[in-house]
């Protein structure tokens, strides 16, 4: 397992945009996938987007062409970048690693992103 510390949430109006992160306690290079998961007052808790260790993406389609995940491995940190924010799109967002292509064993503690103007 990996420690992950979310941070980057926030306020922001309609239309605006924030970039989350996510660093890791070690290195990410060999960690199968990491992705971004949210969770809504009174909601499952749901996929938003994935990264595997070879780059290739997965987006909820609510969010495609809006929101962007990138990893630096350099730097042991998971972007997310979330463009045309909607109010729909407050919620807890939550970090996570699949360490060994066996599911998601990791998980952050949670940054709150809120869409209100």
């Amino acid at each position: 397992q990996v420690q992950l510390v979310e941070s980057g949430g926030g306020l922001v109006q309609p239309g605006g945009s924030l970039r989350l992160s996510c660093a890791a306690s070690r290195s990410i290079f060999s960690i199968y996938a990491m992705g971004w998961y949210r969770q809504a007052p009174g909601n499952q808790r749901e996929l938003v987007a994935t990264i595997t260790t070879g780059g290739s993406t997965n987006y909820a389609d609510s969010v495609k062409g809006r929101f962007t995940i990138s990893r630096d491995n350099a730097k042991n940190t998971v972007y997310l970048q979330m463009n045309s924010l909607k109010p729909e799109d407050t919620a807890v967002y939550y970090c996570t690693a699949d360490s060994r292509g066996l599911g998601f064993d990791s998980w952050g503690q949670g940054t709150q992103v809120t869409v209100s103007s």
